[in-house]
């Protein structure tokens, strides 16, 4: 990876959102998506959500969509020149509500185009963006209140009951009871839902064109969460990268995700 991709997962300080935001020690910082041109993808997810601009560099855009006594989230998109190739297994439910209308209209206008992925008659509007990513614009549901402009985080998972027991370590985000399907929300009970849905089919060997990463904490032990991911289910995986800052894991499921370490 290069000094791009080092930038995403945390290779230079940017400013710390407000630690009222989080409860706990690790929490959940970045969405990080690889992307063949991640100035033109970043800026229209920009565009879409709102967010507040923190890297704009040929092989690295980040922006960060802030939830007001909620969650902070920083999307990143660094370049890795490979296209799609597998369904995603992460994706984005944007908030569409009573103006769910409107709201297609206006991603069209920004650059998505409407997308068949077999869904055949449902409520809610399944577009790609620019680079072909899927997304959906939800109807109206009352569970989406509060949310701000993600709706959800659709992340598959092989068994939700556990995998939900394992991001809720990760994250620190809590149980959202009686949601379907098996969710978890930020303590603060404001922000997008994560959402573990029956996975179509096993996690194939390539990677997640979208993944998460979590952010320690100062005091922290980088081997002690190690081996508590692996206590969970989850395991350490060794790409031939070379040396960096940050570890990779996968959770039960497979689904890759980051550790970064805490800021000095």
């Amino acid at each position: 990876m290069d000094a791009a991709a080092l930038r995403a997962h945390g290779g230079v300080a940017l400013p710390r959102p407000p630690a009222a935001a989080y409860i706990g020690c690790m929490y959940l910082e970045n969405l990080v998506t690889d992307a063949v041109e991640p100035q033109q993808l970043g800026r229209f997810w920009e565009a879409v959500l709102g967010g507040e601009r923190l890297t704009d560099e040929p092989d690295c855009f980040e922006t960060r969509v802030s939830i007001e006594a909620g969650p902070v989230l920083d999307l990143c998109f660094q370049r890795v020149p490979e296209p799609p190739s597998e369904p995603p297994r992460l994706h984005l439910d944007l908030l569409g509500g009573a103006g769910q209308t409107q709201e297609v209209g206006r991603l069209l206008g920004l650059g998505a185009r409407h997308l068949d992925i077999g869904q055949g008659t449902v409520p809610w509007v399944v577009l790609a963006d620019p680079e072909g990513n899927p997304c959906c614009v939800m109807e109206d549901r009352a569970v989406y209140a509060d949310t701000g402009p993600i709706a959800a985080l659709p992340l598959d998972s092989a068994e939700p009951d556990r995998d939900a027991a394992f991001w809720s370590w990760l994250t620190g985000w809590t149980d959202a009871a009686g949601v379907a399907p098996r969710s978890l929300r930020h303590p603060s009970l404001v922000g997008p839902l994560l959402e573990l849905c029956p996975e179509r089919a096993r996690k194939q060997t390539t990677k997640n064109r979208l993944h998460f990463d979590i952010r320690l904490e100062t005091g922290d032990d980088p081997d002690g969460v190690a081996a508590r991911i692996a206590e969970r289910g989850g395991r350490e995986l060794h790409p031939e990268w070379g040396d960096l800052p940050w570890r990779l894991y996968a959770d039960p499921s497979g689904n890759e995700f980051c550790v970064l370490p805490a800021r000095s």
